[in-house]
């Protein structure tokens, strides 16, 4: 008894160390200072990102961010950010005078969190391209959300799918990110064929279970929106 009331405990105490926070930082570069934006921001990352905050930054390739860079930073714990503090002068006069200074005032930051429960791919088994669905539940729907994601899994373990699901943590309205990653590039899109995934999920799951798949989805979710972003090695620390 004495064991299982130290290891409740301890419970927080994992939950704020475990290293499962992504913190995602997007941003626009001037149309006339793209070159500019792009030097620094390199220089930046090699010389004040590194090691535990390495950054992966990404171009934004479709969607309504298209054109624009994700800056990626972690996997990190709660208590690591919360004890990092200010990164200093220098590091901030680096970035304002050499980065920011070529940036619109488009762009915001979030954090968010792995679910390794329904991720079918570790947190960083990277990939060079990806693609992310935003899924964004109604008020109410958090739990169907979590279901459909739940009963999805097996599908993409089924299909060969590399999916890494994050949950937005205190940043802005509540979503989830389905992240497929594409282990051999953008041909590996295939095995997300709609007719795969609706063939698949009915094997899984029985006969016209994706109709009631669909319809809740319908239901629960306001809002979905899709990307398509690569890695830019010549940008990024990592």
């Amino acid at each position: 008894m004495k064991k299982i009331i130290l290891l409740l405990t301890l419970v927080p105490f994992f939950g704020m160390s475990q290293k499962n926070v992504m913190n995602a930082q997007r941003v626009f570069a001037k149309m006339d200072k793209v070159l500019e934006f792009e030097k620094g921001i390199a220089a930046h990352a090699q010389k004040y990102h590194t090691g535990e905050w390495s950054w992966r930054v990404s171009d934004i390739v479709s969607g309504p961010d298209a054109g624009g860079y994700q800056i990626s930073e972690g996997p990190a714990s709660w208590d690591a950010i919360d004890s990092r503090g200010n990164l200093g002068n220098e590091h901030n006069i680096d970035w304002y005078k050499n980065v920011a200074i070529y940036l619109t005032e488009r762009g915001g930051t979030s954090y968010s969190t792995f679910q390794d429960s329904i991720s079918t791919t570790g947190l960083n088994d990277w990939t060079d391209k990806i693609s992310i669905m935003h899924y964004f539940p109604k008020l109410g729907h958090g739990y169907q959300m979590w279901t459909l994601l739940e009963n999805l899994r097996p599908v993409w373990k089924a299909l060969g799918q590399s999916v890494a699901v994050f949950a937005s943590s205190s940043s802005g309205p509540t979503q989830y990110a389905v992240v497929t990653r594409y282990p051999n590039g953008l041909k590996d899109r295939a095995l997300t064929n709609n007719n795969l995934v609706k063939d698949q999920y009915e094997k899984i799951h029985g006969r016209f279970s994706y109709i009631g798949f669909t319809e809740t989805m319908g239901n629960s979710v306001s809002e979905v929106w899709s990307e398509l972003l690569f890695y830019r090695k010549d940008l990024s620390s990592k």
